[in-house]
Order: C-alpha cells, then structure tokens, then sequence
C-alpha cells in the first residue's frame, strides 16, 4: 500500500505521518512525504533567495522525519516541490499511483471556507485517490473501526470492495451507516437489501448496518458521530463543478471543516 502523507511541519501534520505509519503495510507499505514550498513572487531576487532557503530547511527537516521513524520497518522516501498545495499533492498521488492520502487538516471559516476552502479541503477536490483527513482533535490511537456511511446510491457500490479490503489491513472492526430521514417500505427494503448484498460478496466478513432517522442527513450524522468516537468514517464524495460546490455543499467537504474524528473521503 502507497500512502502520500503532505508535511507542513506542524504538529498536526506529524499526528497524520504518525497515523500513516501504524496504517502501513510493515512489509509491502511505502510512504511518501511531500512538503510544497509556495512562495509569492514580490521581488524576484529575495524570492529566489527565500525559495533556496525553504528547499534547504524543508529538505533538512524531511530527512530528519524519515531517520526518526526508519525503526518503523516502513519503506520511506520524499518529494518537496515548489506550487500549489492541493495540486502538487494530487499530481504526485497519481504519478505515483498511491492508494491513499493521508492529511492533518485544522479547519477554516468564513469566507475563506465558503469560496476558498482549506488545503485539505481543496486537495479533496483534486485528489482522484480517497484522502483520509485527521483533525488535530482527533484520538487516533484509540481507533477501533471504520464506518461506511452510504445513501444506497449506484456511485457507492465501487467504494464498498476498497473499504472492506482496508478494514482488514488495518485489522478495523467495519459498520456501514445508513441514515433515513423518513420511514416506509421501501427504506426498509433498501436496508434488508444491502444486508443481504454483503452476506453473499463478503461471507467472511462480519458487517454491521446501523440505520440512524434523523430530519437530515447531516443530524443523523453529527447524532452518529456524538455516540461513537472511536472510529474512521467513510463518505463517498462525487466531484462537482465550482457553482454545484457554492450553491449545493457536498455534505463530506462539509464535514471536512467540522469533524473531530478520522474522515476517509472516497473520490
């Protein structure tokens, strides 16, 4: 399994690098690191100037992290760049065809959030690997299963088979969470329905649904996450145009900003 892992080096981007490595494959696991330099071009004698000294110090403190953790047995290398962000990341993820993102992320608000969004926020959008986003409150260690939560929608299906092989890996208990926000036969029947699609393709995983009614599906989420804290959750989320993403927030950019808990977002 190949995992990017972006370094700004703050504290909260070693809690996600330190969350990486426990996720890693011991024996076929590669991290990459990647810091990106971005600079504004001002004056462009001090800017190059600046520019050397930000490789220098970033490429110091890259080699110091990968030296820190090479008792981990995980295979470690680095990428430091000069541009966007966001986009550096995510051309570097599929260049190197890495199966994962992993990124700590302190949230935003006002209008930056509303029309610029966070670096994490942004690599979501970029990123056509999942991007698993750690908030700096979150309690990694104390991680014990990952929860799907899904809408039962035709673009869900593909996700399902990626998350069950990742809960064995990382040797995670799995839930799929459902919310419902009005009861009748059909719900019922989708419920009864996905029971039985995951007891004929995954006999020999044990899978436990969760349906949660709530007015919205944005309560019945909050409502899931206050009872359970002890989890990675997964929310598949479908890339929109910059007007779609304004005037109908996707509800896991949303949660981006607000969750206390490991959120994998699956592009």
């Amino acid at each position: 399994m190949k995992i990017i892992v972006p370094l700004d080096f703050s504290e909260n981007s070693y809690k996600a690098l330190e969350f990486a490595i426990s996720m890693a494959d011991k024996k076929k696991g590669e991290i990459i690191l990647v810091h990106v330099v971005e600079i504004v071009y001002d004056f462009a004698s001090q800017a190059a100037l600046a520019l050397d000294s930000m490789f220098k110090d970033g490429e110091k403190l890259l080699k110091e992290n990968i030296e820190k953790y090479q008792a981990s047995g995980v295979k470690m290398s680095y990428e430091i760049l000069e541009g966007n962000a966001a986009i550096t990341v995510a051309r570097i993820a599929e260049e190197s065809q890495a199966n994962l993102i992993v990124m700590g992320t302190q949230g935003a608000s006002g209008i930056k959030k509303a029309l610029i969004g966070t670096t994490t926020v942004s690599l979501i959008r970029e990123a056509n690997c999942p991007v698993l986003v750690v908030p700096a409150q979150s309690h990694v260690s104390e991680i014990r299963k990952v929860t799907l939560a899904l809408e039962f929608a035709n673009h869900e299906e593909k996700f399902i088979d990626w998350i069950v092989d990742m809960s064995k890996r990382w040797e995670l208990g799995l839930e799929i969470l459902h919310v419902q926000t009005n009861k009748g036969f059909k719900e019922e029947l989708a419920v009864l329905g996905m029971e039985k699609f995951l007891e004929k393709k995954y006999p020999e995983v044990k899978v436990k649904i969760h349906t949660f009614y709530a007015e919205s599906a944005s309560a019945g989420l909050e409502l899931y996450m206050e009872e359970n804290d002890n989890m990675i959750l997964v929310m598949c989320h479908q890339h929109r145009n910059l007007w779609d993403q304004i005037i109908q927030k996707s509800q896991s950019i949303q949660l981006a900003y607000h969750t206390h808990i490991p959120l994998l977002i699956m592009s």
